[in-house]
């Protein structure tokens, strides 16, 4: 077996007369107890493991990362989630932040090395940042038919209707960042998408000249809104057929599978960046789990 020298990149076989890495002891670690070798290089000196260049490295409790990530796709809290696996809520959001930094890697990771597709959905899901009176905007996009998610962006936006005026006078202006988002999004997904794709909407004003801006040789294909259903909370539709089942239903299970999204509970926003983290490990295991056909 060969062994690379993480420091000066040396290698040679376990076998050779000549190598430069060589066995030197192991640990047993703490956190799972398993038994990891140590090696050294004598080409630099340097001492390393078998864990060195693992993404885990340094980490105390790795071995609760995957129950984690299990709960909070789950409709689960993070104070919850602290209760029942017995770690500190601190722990939790240490954990959530790592997660979503695997996650980005692994959605852009696999939006390069599958199929371009030629028919995708998005639309915008609205919740709130602590009160109704500082609502967001989560622009999800999602292929047709498989139902996987491309990628998504967070936006904060002003409050709208009867809150409006409240809004303002209790928080001052609130800039809205929808178009910006949008771009951020789009500008990512503009090699993941096909040239000439078929793009789904529903008939919101500001959808065309986006989709005119960042996809120009696709074709914008725009629905009318549907009464939704009680089921739904706002996405699914009460219809026979819906055109945008897709982006639909999958608005609905982030609803139904994200506890800060739920239409009627304690747990809201703080921050937009940690929905934004939290959104991102979702939306991996919803390709790799919760899909028909796992995303391999």
């Amino acid at each position: 077996m060969s062994v690379n020298c993480p420091y000066c990149s040396d290698s040679s076989s376990a076998g050779s007369e000549t190598r430069t890495v060589i066995r030197f002891g192991s640990f047993v670690r703490k956190s799972d107890g398993v038994r990891v070798p140590r090696y050294r290089c004598r080409r630099c000196k340097c001492s390393f493991s078998a864990a060195t260049l693992d993404v885990c490295v340094h980490q105390n409790k790795r071995q609760v990362n995957d129950p984690v990530r299990d709960l909070l796709c789950s409709n689960v809290s993070q104070r919850r989630i602290a209760k029942i696996i017995k770690i500190d809520r601190k722990t939790v959001v240490r954990k959530l932040l790592f997660l979503a930094t695997q996650a980005e890697q692994r959605l852009e990771a696999i939006n390069s090395s599958t199929a371009k597709p030629d028919k995708v959905m998005f639309d915008d899901l609205i919740t709130i940042e602590h009160t109704k009176c500082k609502p967001l905007a989560v622009t999800v996009i999602v292929q047709d038919k498989t139902r996987r998610i491309l990628g998504l962006e967070v936006a904060k936006i002003p409050a709208s209707g009867k809150l409006a005026a409240v809004a303002r006078t209790k928080y001052g202006h609130r800039k809205d960042e929808r178009r910006a988002s949008r771009a951020r999004l789009f500008t990512r997904l503009q090699a993941t998408v096909a040239e000439r794709a078929v793009i789904k909407t529903d008939q919101e004003p500001h959808y065309p000249a986006c989709v005119q801006k960042f996809f120009p040789n696709c074709e914008h294909r725009t629905y009318a809104g549907a009464k939704s259903a009680v089921v739904g909370q706002g996405e699914l539709k009460r219809k026979v057929h819906d055109p945008l089942f897709s982006i639909n239903h999958t608005l609905a299970m982030l609803r139904a599978n994200i506890n800060r999204l739920n239409r009627r509970t304690w747990c809201t926003t703080k921050r937009p960046d940690r929905l934004r983290a939290h959104l991102l490990v979702y939306a991996v295991y919803h390709n790799d789990e919760l899909l028909k056909k796992p995303v391999n």
